[in-house]
């Protein structure tokens, strides 16, 4: 007797089981299945050949996230089921995948030609730093030094430097802008936490990037049912940013040369310069 309800119980027990399995399972968060398949193929550059280039020009641009246009590639700032923010993709590529080659800034701190590829744990050192701190001892009252670590989180990062190729090309009769590089910045704070600017973390070689930016969606403000990756993002030009410096004799960014306001209209004027060059080579 004792047997019987021994596997009566243990039938019941199963049972009950199997239909909370089956409730969860049931559970659909949205109104349909979303079947599309999310990996897509990246588009290949046309070929450009050296002889067709008629004018070439490199720059120097920063994304500014907190202008709302550039909010899809700041939000969400914890990951979420079916979106998460670019510094989250990028991480997770470094971290995790080992997809992408993070590059330092070299000895003089400030290389943007992608000379030194950075190994595991200098990435980790990067986004997961140990920072010495001091506190008080709840016993003593004694002031010791603890070890904390403080991951880069993607609320820390708030531009992203480019370094673009802006280039006319004859035998298409078109001109194409080729994003070289994009390096994460963080904010740079003193040990009284007076802000003293920004910091580059490393340089991304962005064509290694567009594979990973390729499969991970943004925020569409028009439609949530189209999403926009980031690649798409990127190559359609649907940000804003502003030109921080260009190729010169003296090599020299605009900020070393204009400040505040001054900075911005330069800025845009080096944009209208570079429209009055494609602008002229027509005639109409």
């Amino acid at each position: 007797m004792k047997r019987i309800l021994g596997i009566l119980t243990a039938a019941t027990l199963l049972l009950c089981s199997n239909m909370g399995t089956a409730q969860v399972q049931s559970v659909l968060d949205g109104a349909y299945v979303k079947e599309h398949n999310p990996t897509k193929r990246v588009v290949p550059y046309p070929h450009l050949r050296q002889a067709d280039v008629m004018y070439a020009e490199r720059m120097w641009q920063i994304i500014d996230l907190r202008e709302k246009i550039n909010h899809p590639l700041y939000f969400p700032l914890e990951e979420i089921a079916d979106r998460k923010s670019l510094f989250d993709v990028i991480k997770h590529a470094l971290l995790v995948e080992g997809s992408l080659t993070a590059y330092g800034l070299g000895p003089t701190d400030d290389d943007d030609e992608f000379r030194y590829p950075l190994d595991q744990a200098e990435i980790d050192s990067l986004l997961r730093p140990i920072n010495t701190k001091a506190t008080e001892d709840p016993d003593t009252g004694d002031i010791m030094y603890v070890d904390i670590e403080e991951p880069v989180m993607s609320r820390d990062i708030t531009q992203y430097k480019l370094k673009e190729d802006w280039i006319f090309d004859k035998q298409r009769s078109e001109r194409y802008v080729r994003i070289l590089g994009i390096a994460p910045m963080k904010e740079d704070f003193d040990d009284e936490g007076v802000k003293r600017g920004y910091k580059t973390l490393f340089w991304l070689y962005f064509p290694e990037c567009r594979y990973v930016f390729a499969n991970a969606s943004a925020f569409n403000f028009q439609n949530d049912s189209q999403r926009r990756t980031f690649e798409e993002i990127f190559q359609k030009r649907m940000f804003y940013s502003y030109i921080v410096k260009e190729t010169n004799v003296y090599d020299r960014s605009i900020a070393s040369y204009a400040r505040g306001l001054d900075a911005l209209l330069e800025s845009e004027r080096i944009k209208d310069e570079l429209f009055t060059i494609e602008h002229d080579l027509w005639h109409y």
